[in-house]
């Protein structure tokens, strides 16, 4: 078995059982794995969210993706900051 480019970081969360019970039926359908189908869902709703792939912009700290930070970041004291 060959080690993934990429560290792998774990994940958990609480579902509803109705939650639980459609994902189960909705990866028999396509014949997957949860993980893979769960995997999948969220780099999709990640690359609308944020555009790219895993290892786009996304994963540092940037106006893009988190425009919270970006509104902090517009002033005048760290304008200086763009210059560099």
């Amino acid at each position: 078995m060959s080690t993934p480019p990429y560290r792998l970081a774990r994940l958990s969360i609480d579902v509803s059982t109705t939650t639980r019970r459609r994902i189960r039926l909705a990866v028999a359908k396509r014949d997957q794995s949860i993980r893979d189908y769960v995997v999948g869902a969220l780099q999709e709703r990640l690359r609308e969210d944020l555009g790219g792939d895993d290892t786009s912009e996304s994963e540092t700290l940037s106006e893009r993706a988190d425009p919270v930070l970006g509104d902090l970041w517009r002033n005048a004291n760290d304008q200086v900051y763009d210059d560099l």
